[in-house]
């Protein structure tokens, strides 16, 4: 059985898509946070691993990391036509934030992926990060 760690949000933003998402630790919230961005964009049962793209990123707080990653996964999409399914994240705090990932899919196929919404941007609006108890959490906007 497969376990959501992020849910969509309708009552936060008509125009936009909202999610929150959990994890144990910020590699797993960040992990969680780009399986919710691949699902807005296409439903990952039916993607194949067959790309993978590296991504390298420092930023000045943990909220600036999270809309970095996320808006690369939307450029991704939009400037090499990918969709991904799976994303391996590890993430490093300090003065700056770094994050190093390495995210999985293929080439955007009309025929064959179930596409989803067409997210065109993570937004800066209500995006938040914070510790719940023993879980991170975090709300992100996504411009649809």
């Amino acid at each position: 059985m497969t376990l959501l760690h992020h849910r969509f949000l309708k009552d936060i933003a008509l125009a936009d898509l909202a999610f929150e998402a959990e994890g144990a630790t910020y590699d797993e919230l960040f992990q969680h946070a780009a399986e919710a961005v691949f699902a807005a964009l296409c439903r990952t049962s039916t993607e194949e691993k067959k790309t993978q793209r590296t991504i390298d990123l420092t930023a000045p707080s943990v909220e600036n990391l999270l809309y970095d990653f996320l808006s690369d996964i939307v450029y991704l999409k939009d400037a090499d036509g990918l969709v991904f399914s799976a994303a391996d994240v590890s993430v490093r705090g300090g003065a700056r934030w770094s994050l190093h990932a390495v995210i999985s899919g293929e080439h955007i196929n009309r025929d064959k992926h179930a596409l989803g919404s067409d997210v065109k941007a993570v937004t800066m609006h209500m995006l938040k990060v914070w510790q719940e108890k023993k879980q991170y959490c975090a709300r992100v906007i996504l411009d649809i």
